[in-house]
């Protein structure tokens, strides 16, 4: 069964935002990812390599709260309601698949379902009503 998580997108202020609400709901990061940490991120400006790439604080019982810092250099902008995606964390690929080519149809893909360096089956897009998901199948789950 997928799971749905909330994705916020800032610039340039994710860690303080996520500082503040790791003090609110308690917790600890389950995963703090740095753009240092990505392949080519010696092509990145310096200032930038030190910047979030993904963040996440579990709440609650099962539900997870992500972030990551928009690069304008990689050509994101954000305006009010373009900042979060809808994330669907899905069991196997196959899943994964039906969900991205389901709810993309007659939308736009951003990023296609590939394999990524972090271990993780992901692709990202806007469905045609405007909504932005990503999908993602992580390899290094626990069964």
């Amino acid at each position: 069964m997928a799971m749905i998580n909330p994705c916020l997108n800032f610039n340039g202020n994710t860690e303080e935002a996520f500082n503040f609400y790791k003090s609110v709901f308690g917790g600890e990061f389950i995963t703090l990812m740095r753009f240092k940490g990505a392949p080519e991120a010696d092509k990145m400006p310096v200032s930038e390599q030190e910047k979030i790439m993904h963040v996440s604080l579990p709440i609650g019982k099962g539900n997870v709260l992500m972030a990551t810092y928009a690069l304008e250099s990689c050509g994101h902008s954000l305006t009010p309601g373009n900042n979060f995606y809808v994330c669907i964390a899905v069991e196997n690929k196959e899943e994964a698949e039906k969900l991205f080519n389901g709810l993309s149809e007659g939308g736009k893909i951003q990023m296609p379902l590939q394999d990524m360096f972090w271990g993780a089956y992901f692709g990202m897009f806007t469905d045609k009503f405007g909504i932005q998901w990503m999908v993602s199948y992580d390899y290094n789950q626990p069964n």
